[in-house]
């Protein structure tokens, strides 16, 4: 008896985790397999790097509890890398893989981010400010929307999901419906029912069983591939590892390298700030990030994803703070979520294809809504409404032009230049007309 009870906390810390990673681990291979299909490189490449990233980065990772994964930001770009290269980028290289041109990308921009670690550059991320932040997470959340309209209706040079557009669109309607109202029924009963029910798992097996009940013609999701052995494992590493170095493709590789590795960067250390003051809040205990060693793991998760043509990703705010209230309280939690990605991932493979196109849609507009900082806008349209004279506006006409103009470059240009720019122009600002950072942690989010 002594010895049970010796062993029992141990014990039930170990058993403990096992929920909290299979519950995380549901939105994680939704939200995989929706990235995949936006990036282009398919539901399979998604879900294979959502459960590779996220056991990488739990086991050695500077954030100790946590959970990472392909995100929307990094999608973005890695959907304008894709289109890039189907576009010409590639046009003076015809005998360079496309898929293998992607893979290098990938791969360098890991190797960036471990260098970064390296050099110890995790210290700046509080440089950059969170107006800054603020505008070019807009920028994304614009970059999916749009993204999303142009497939649901066939504008801008998209051609439209097959079947009827009005069929696709009530389906991408009633995904969104199911996502934004079941959390609220689901809490009026009990919070934790929300954890039990993942709103964006419930609509995408929901929508997609009625869809297939019904027969509905429209365009299903192609996985982009099968596991069914280790031979097919291997086949899918040989095919897809990058083989051309010249100097040439490197430079063609070189912006999109630097986008994605600050982006990873930024999205990363963002969380990290978020998920420590959640742990000190929760917990009563300061559990700070070591910020170098985080940018390394996540540079080897991204770089392990090049070899099976997987996505990027980095850690995902909303992801790990569900992880965090779910109850883990170690490492394991994040390493079960990419276990359980993966083994979910061959038990429920055939499924995938069942599943309409534009239920992906519906999710992805959830993403983008999430993804877009809403709190600097309210309060700005709340100091218009309801001027305060006595105190100053917590953002002003100044905060606001620096949050648009952060995410109209970002949609027209690309993220780098956009935050480099305007974080320049914010020091300026601040040093010779006064203006002041956003004091809300409101932009550091994702996509859940």
């Amino acid at each position: 008896m002594t010895n049970n009870k010796n062993q029992s906390p141990f014990y039930s810390q170990l058993v403990q985790q096992l929920l909290p990673g299979l519950t995380v681990s549901f939105v994680a291979i939704s939200l995989g397999a929706a990235f995949g299909v936006l990036s282009g490189r398919g539901a399979l490449a998604g879900i294979l790097s959502a459960g590779v990233i996220a056991l990488i980065t739990a086991a050695f990772g500077g954030t100790r509890i946590q959970c990472s994964g392909p995100t929307a930001p990094m999608t973005a770009v890695t959907i304008l890398l894709v289109s890039a290269v189907g576009g010409g980028l590639l046009a003076d290289h015809p005998d360079v893989d496309p898929d293998r041109f992607i893979n290098l990308v990938l791969l360098l921009t890991g190797a960036m981010l471990i260098v970064a670690s390296l050099l110890r550059l995790g210290r700046f991320i509080k440089l950059i400010p969170k107006i800054v932040i603020s505008g070019f997470m807009n920028g994304i959340a614009l970059l999916i929307w749009v993204g999303e309209f142009r497939s649901i209706f066939g504008i801008g040079g998209k051609t439209a999901y097959l079947g009827n557009v009005f069929v696709n669109l009530a389906i991408v309607l009633l995904t969104l419906s199911v996502i934004f109202t079941l959390p609220l029924l689901l809490r009026k009963v009990s919070d934790r029912l929300n954890s039990f029910f993942p709103a964006t798992l419930i609509a995408i097996v929901v929508v997609s069983t009625l869809s297939n009940l019904f027969g509905l013609d429209v365009q299903h999701v192609s996985l982009g591939g099968s596991i069914e052995s280790l031979t097919d494992i291997k086949g899918m590493i040989v095919g897809q590892l990058p083989t051309e170095w010249s100097l040439a493709l490197l430079i063609l590789a070189a912006p999109f390298v630097v986008q994605l590795a600050m982006l990873a960067y930024l999205d990363t250390l963002l969380t990290s700030l978020v998920v420590d003051r959640k742990v000190e809040i929760m917990h009563g205990r300061q559990d700070p990030t070591k910020p170098n060693q985080e940018l390394c793991a996540q540079g080897i998760a991204n770089a392990a994803v090049s070899v099976f043509g997987g996505i990027p990703g980095a850690q995902a705010t909303i992801r790990s703070v569900l992880i965090l209230n779910e109850g883990a309280t170690m490492r394991l939690a994040g390493v079960l979520v990419g276990i359980f990605v993966l083994i979910e991932m061959l038990m429920f493979q055939d499924l995938i294809s069942l599943i309409p196109q534009a239920v992906f849609s519906g999710v992805l507009l959830k993403v983008g809504y999430d993804v877009f900082d809403w709190m600097p806008v309210r309060q700005y349209i709340s100091q218009l409404l309801q001027p305060s004279p006595a105190q100053l506006p917590p953002i002003g006409h100044s905060g606001m032009a620096l949050i648009a103009g952060t995410a109209l470059l970002t949609v027209l240009v690309n993220l780098s230049v956009a935050v480099i720019v305007f974080t320049i122009i914010f020091y300026l600002a601040r040093k010779f007309g006064g203006i002041k950072d956003i004091k809300t942690e409101s932009a550091m989010h994702d996509e859940g």
